[in-house]
């Protein structure tokens, strides 16, 4: 059974499959429903896609948005799970510990910093509260939002900083979300992304098509019995515009000083702009 799938979503099969803007809204929508929650919680899909690396991507990301300024307003879009933002939290700490300052001057503190997360799916959300609760981090400064990213309910002009990692490839329409985090951020105010990107190198993109296309959707049947699920996910990093293709997008939505940094070989990237 499982060698008929691996026949049937052959490689070439997925990028035409992908291709269908109907097959990847249904997918996205049938993510944010139910399914997605499900992989991240059996088998934690990112796992997967990096081989663990993910964690250190996201510290990098993290520590690439200090020094944060006193009173700076964050909202961590797709981040239900609390990823990123427990990370600032931290990074807060360091910031403060580090610093000079007096014992009266908490600039550096969680107090004088507000992060709302945000995800479409009250799911990850609800694994989110749940962490931070075990952590402690329930009350400092953390807020929670179901919304979509095309379309939050927040005044414009409302943020210093607009994080989103490993979730704009999963929204249907990516310009519509830039357009949405260049309104509700304030003027002076930074996007950061963190993303799955594309490999250049010749010999380094077959190996990693290879285990994306031929390891990871067997490995989400067997352990989640979900194939269909993970092979959307390695085809919609696939189906991602390039690094300069997406740079290109973010300019479009208004940005400026609009830069990318390749980590692993260009496995994911880093991409940041500043609304002026």
């Amino acid at each position: 059974m499982l060698l008929m799938r691996f026949v049937k979503y052959s490689l070439t099969d997925s990028f035409t499959s992908f291709q269908n803007g109907k097959l990847q809204t249904a997918f996205v929508k049938k993510l944010h429903a139910g399914p997605y929650y499900k992989v991240s919680k059996d088998i934690k899909l990112d796992n997967l896609k990096s081989i663990g690396i993910h964690r250190i991507w996201k510290d990098y990301f993290v520590k690439k948005i200090f020094p944060l300024h006193p009173g700076t307003n964050i909202i961590d879009v797709a981040g239900g799970t609390g990823d990123i933002a427990f990370r600032m939290l931290e990074g807060l700490d360091r910031q403060n510990k580090n610093s000079n300052s007096s014992t009266d001057d908490d600039s550096g503190s969680r107090k004088n910093t507000t992060i709302l997360i945000s995800d479409i799916n009250q799911a990850m959300l609800d694994v989110g509260k749940k962490r931070a609760l075990t952590m402690n981090l329930q009350s400092d400064g953390l807020s929670w939002l179901c919304a979509n990213a095309q379309e939050l309910p927040l005044p414009e002009n409302s943020f210093d900083l607009y994080t989103i990692a490993f979730g704009i490839r999963n929204v249907t329409d990516v310009s519509k979300a830039l357009d949405e985090a260049y309104r509700i951020l304030r003027p002076g105010g930074r996007f950061m992304c963190l993303e799955f990107s594309h490999v250049k190198n010749p010999l380094l993109k077959w190996a990693y098509d290879t285990y994306s296309f031929q390891v990871i959707p067997p490995l989400g049947e067997v352990v989640a019995g979900d194939w269909k699920s993970y092979q959307y996910l390695v085809e919609s990093i696939r189906k991602f515009p390039t690094q300069d293709e997406f740079k290109n997008m973010i300019e479009e939505a208004g940005f400026r000083s609009v830069r990318y940094e390749n980590l692993s070989f260009g496995v994911v990237s880093i991409h940041s702009g500043y609304k002026i």
